[in-house]
Parts: structure tokens; sequence; C-alpha cells
């Protein structure tokens, strides 16, 4: 076999940074990706190895360079997606997913649709009134589905964005919890809280909260409701029941959508006890109008260590 070295000379030390990551961390994703040896000299990238995989490696990097040499953070989905592109001729839309900008956050990050299921999440958001998202921690179904919303609110597609989820948490019970009601909840709905924060000033939510264009409140709190003119979102749904998911779907008025998602290796319920998301799934799978958009541990965009310990979980659980 022949071995190769090539060098690509990158324009500045922040494409440099950008590439290489955290620690080398893409620039190692990328050797063992290939079987290459990767060294960073300054701006100097060197790529050594058998050709064809030099010549893999070169093109990855190149599908990746509208990212990096613009200086913006390259993640681990980023980089298992352009491979994914490579193997089956999607580079022309990988490309298009780069330069689709979902939003920008108060702090001007860009915030954009990281893999091609990833994508054809936001896609079924988009164009259908009911999208489920299932997969595992991290992958971005409540985030996106988020900025969704808020979009669709500040540009008037909608009235009021409604957040809600069940009250169900490793077994404890709101109950348990000190202060009133809000206070008791809010633990629950701190990740909602979380992705708004991201896009709108902290002062400004209990404005919109008092004129009822935000609401945020447990899943119990749907019911005997006609939710018209909304964007509802429905988190952790893999911890309700088949009737409470039911109840809520049912909600669902004229010029509204519902994202409901969960994941459906991660219930809280008593083990008895069917989950409505995955009962949910076995009976609108068919149903036209609805999306299900399943996500895996290749879409986690959290920590690398995150898509590690869902792979582990997957495997000690089969």
């Amino acid at each position: 076999m022949t071995e190769k070295s090539r060098t690509i000379q990158l324009p500045n030390s922040e494409s440099a940074i950008a590439l290489a990551g955290s620690q080398e961390q893409n620039l190692k994703l990328l050797s063992r990706r290939t079987g290459v040896t990767i060294v960073l000299r300054g701006q100097d990238l060197i790529v050594k190895g058998q050709e064809k995989a030099v010549e893999r490696c070169i093109r990855a990097i190149g599908t990746l360079e509208p990212l990096w040499s613009a200086g913006k953070a390259l993640y681990e989905p980023d980089i298992l997606t352009a491979f994914q592109a490579i193997d089956t001729g999607r580079t022309d839309e990988y490309s298009e997913l780069q330069k689709n900008v979902l939003a920008r956050t108060k702090k001007g990050e860009i915030i954009r649709a990281k893999t091609f299921k990833q994508k054809q999440y936001v896609k079924a958001i988009q164009k259908h009134d009911v999208t489920f998202g299932i997969g595992p921690a991290g992958t971005g179904k409540t985030f996106l589905a988020a900025v969704l919303a808020v979009k669709a609110l500040l540009n008037d597609e909608c009235e009021r964005i409604i957040l809600t989820r069940p009250a169900v948490e490793a077994g404890e019970k709101l109950g348990f919890l000190p202060g009133d009601l809000q206070e008791k909840v809010n633990p629950f709905l701190r990740p909602l809280y979380d992705a708004l924060y991201e896009f709108i000033d902290s002062e400004k939510i209990p404005d919109l909260m008092e004129r009822g264009k935000i609401e945020v409140a447990p899943l119990a709190y749907m019911r005997g409701r006609t939710l018209s003119q909304a964007f509802v979102i429905v988190d952790e749904a893999q911890n309700t029941t088949p009737a409470q998911l039911k109840m809520v779907l049912t909600r669902l008025g004229f010029g509204s959508k519902m994202v409901v998602t969960g994941d459906i290796t991660q219930t809280d319920l008593p083990s008895r006890q069917d989950s409505g998301l995955v009962v949910s799934r076995r009976i609108l799978r068919n149903v036209e109008g609805i999306a299900f958009c399943e996500l895996t541990q290749a879409d986690v965009v959290r920590h690398p260590l995150v898509q590690k310990i869902v792979a582990a979980y997957e495997k000690y659980e089969q």
C-alpha cells in the first residue's frame, strides 16, 4: 500500500483552533475514522497514512471547510455527518445543511441542524401539525422545537407558546417539594426555560408569561382546554401514561402545532405502567399529518462523553 503525506495550510489561527477542537478532539476523531496520523503545527495541518485513507480524511476536512475556515466551532456530529455525506453521495445536501441558519441566540451564536436527522426533524415540524421527536438525551429534540416555537412567536405565526411536561421525575412527587405550585413545577420545567432564555431576554419572559404569550405548566393543566393558535411542546413524553398523552394530543386546536419529545429508554414511570410515547408511536405511526422522527446517538450534540454514555447504555440494554 502506498504511504502518502499531505499538508494543508490553514488560513489563520482561528480556523486552526476551530478545526482542531478542544484538546484536538476533532483531529483525533478524524484520525480514528480514517486511520491516518494528523499533526497540527501552527497553521500547517499534516496528514500521513495510506493513500486512500489520506484522501478520505482530506475530503472530510474539505467538506467541513465552510465551518472551520470561518472560525466556527466543530462538533462530533458535524464530522460524523460529513463522513456520512461522503459515503452516501450527499455532500451537496450537507453543504446546504451548513448554510441553513435556523436562528441566532442573544449572544449571536448560530443555531442550525447539525445532522441529517436533525434536519429531517426540523422540516417535519415546519411541515406537520403534530411531530414526534424520539431519541436519547442531547439530540436537540426539545431545544430545536423551542427554537422553532420562539421563531414562530416572534414572526406572528402563532399567538402563544405552550410548554408542558408530566411532573414525574425519578419517582419523586410534587407534594414532596417546597413552595407554591409554580415553585413546585419549576424544577421539572427548567429545561424548557433554559431553551427560552437563549433567545429571549430573561426580564421579558415574566411579561410574556403574564400576557399569556408563553405558558409553562404541568401536563395535568392541559385537561379540558382547546389549544388554538399555539405552538405546543410536550417534553419528556416518555413519562406520560397513554391516557395522558391522548388527552393532550386531542387538545390541539386550529392554527396550532404540537411537538412531542421524549426518550423511550429513560422512562420514570412505574415498571408495569406503559409509556404513552411508546403506545402513541404504535397507534399513530401511519396517521396522515403526523410525523415521527427518530434520532440516535449519532445526533447527540452535547459533550462528546454524552454520546459515549448513550452508546454504552444501548449496548448494555440490548
